[in-house]
């Protein structure tokens, strides 16, 4: 049985940032919970002193869209719970929500069951979104048992034939199901005919190579079944999130459907915000094969205006740790597994090209990668918040170091980033998941099977 943490740790002088603001204040950990928050707080003899002068204590990062020792039934990527959640701590994140995947023949329960063993061996905590792919009329009792189960929300997609693909009459089948329980459906939105018609043109063509993916993929079909799903969604009266939003237009659909009163919440990345197309006509364009595909150069610009207008609820990394090998084994955008690294560069990036170069207040980065994934997801206020009672989960980072991103200095097993070269303000220093430091300085501390399955609620819930 798992031993809870009985360190007390104070963290001295540090900025806590939180989404209503920041301020000068030290932070008292008591086993795993943030205990008080203030100035001159009574300590214990055995209290382990942190010295976070010059640096922001921000809550710990939630990423909630990972995809760790991911099986596609295609591809597989060789990674596993231990060594995706490392690379998560070394860059700050605490949690991570991944997917439990229904396989051909398994109830929704059984593909649950299947991946919480898997995930045992996790550094840091983690929460489950279920991927439906199998659940026939007369079935749809199974997702009842998904609120059971604390994974109250089902991954749908609209592409990906045969293994995920979902028509309109069982998405708006399953999301009527699901509003009557209270799950929460988040969709990945292509459109499917337009995606296929496009890349069998390409290979018709014989414009098969990395450097035609983004082609074989474009903004309309994302963007024709963004505002189908919404729709979809609007007739069943049911709540839906639309993952990696890459372009501009997919995010304004959200927010009109959100003046017209829908409870609707999208995310972006950061390929989407800090690259673009031109990178396929570069000398290594396999770097830079995902679903969906980078964007017009003009696109990065658009999307971080909505970012920072608030109309992006949070900033998440779809994270598929493939390998360098995988990537390469073939110049052929349809034989090369879509997905990229980015769990550990997640904080660095936004915090650099967000906060130092004036895009976002220091309160909106905590709000994209913290408080507001734990609403949306149902994780607040357990996670996401420095609040006394909340779960110790807490990074320190320092503002001032300068560095660059190389692929060598990085935990996950690709051997590759698509960020290599970028220049990053600031760093990590320290690490803390449940009141337990699990990197400091450079140095991963923590240990595998440390990290927890966090149940979440059901809708409905207030607003964000």
């Amino acid at each position: 049985m798992r031993q809870p943490s009985t360190t007390t740790l104070l963290i001295q002088s540090g900025t806590l940032v939180t989404p209503e603001g920041i301020f000068q204040a030290d932070l008292l950990v008591q086993g795993e919970r943030i205990k008080a928050i203030g100035r001159g707080l009574p300590v214990a003899h055995d209290t382990r002193m942190i010295d976070a002068e010059g640096c922001y204590v921000l809550p710990g990062v939630i990423d909630a869209h990972t995809h760790i020792a991911l099986d596609t039934g295609i591809y597989r990527t060789p990674d596993d719970w231990f060594v995706g959640t490392r690379a998560a701590a070394c860059g700050g994140v605490t949690t991570v929500v991944d997917f439990a995947t229904q396989f051909p023949g398994q109830t929704l329960r059984e593909a649950v069951e299947a991946r919480l063993e898997e995930a045992r061996e996790a550094v840091i905590d983690y929460a489950l979104h279920v991927m439906v792919t199998d659940l026939p009329p007369g079935r749809e009792g199974e997702l009842a048992d998904l609120v059971d189960m604390g994974t109250p929300s089902i991954k749908l997609y609209t592409t990906y034939r045969p293994n995920y693909y979902a028509d309109d009459a069982t998405i708006l089948r399953l999301m009527e199901a699901a509003a009557d329980i209270g799950l929460l459906p988040l969709v990945h939105c292509e459109n499917d005919a337009l995606v296929t018609a496009q890349t069998e043109a390409l290979v018709a063509a014989g414009e098969i190579g990395w450097r035609h993916h983004g082609r074989s993929r474009p903004a309309l079909a994302e963007q024709e079944a963004v505002q189908r799903v919404l729709f979809l969604a609007e007739a069943a009266g049911c709540p839906v999130h639309i993952v990696h939003c890459s372009t501009a237009r997919s995010v304004a659909l959200v927010v009109e459907a959100r003046d017209n009163g829908r409870i609707v919440t999208c995310e972006t990345c950061p390929q989407y915000l800090l690259l673009d197309s031109a990178a396929y006509e570069g000398p290594e364009p396999w770097r830079y094969i995902l679903q969906p595909p980078l964007r017009d150069p003009d696109e990065p610009d658009r999307l971080w205006a909505l970012v920072e207008a608030g109309a992006v609820d949070m900033i998440t990394t779809d994270h598929c740790d493939y390998t360098l090998a995988q990537k390469t084994a073939a110049d052929d955008f349809t034989r090369t597994p879509g997905g990229l690294p980015g769990l550990e560069t997640l904080l660095p990036l936004m915090y650099t090209y967000g906060v130092a170069e004036g895009r976002l207040s220091l309160s909106q980065l905590v709000a994209l990668l913290s408080a507001n994934p734990a609403r949306v997801w149902g994780l607040w206020p357990r996670k996401g918040a420095l609040l006394p009672g909340s779960d110790a989960d807490i990074v320190i980072y320092d503002p001032e170091p300068e560095g660059v991103i190389r692929a060598e200095d990085l935990h996950h097993l690709a051997g590759y980033t698509p960020y290599e070269g970028l220049r990053v303000q600031g760093r990590v220093r320290a690490t803390i998941s449940r009141g337990q430091i699990i990197y400091r300085e450079g140095r991963f501390t923590g240990r595998r099977e440390r990290g927890e399955f966090v149940a979440r609620q059901p809708l409905p819930r207030p607003p964000i």
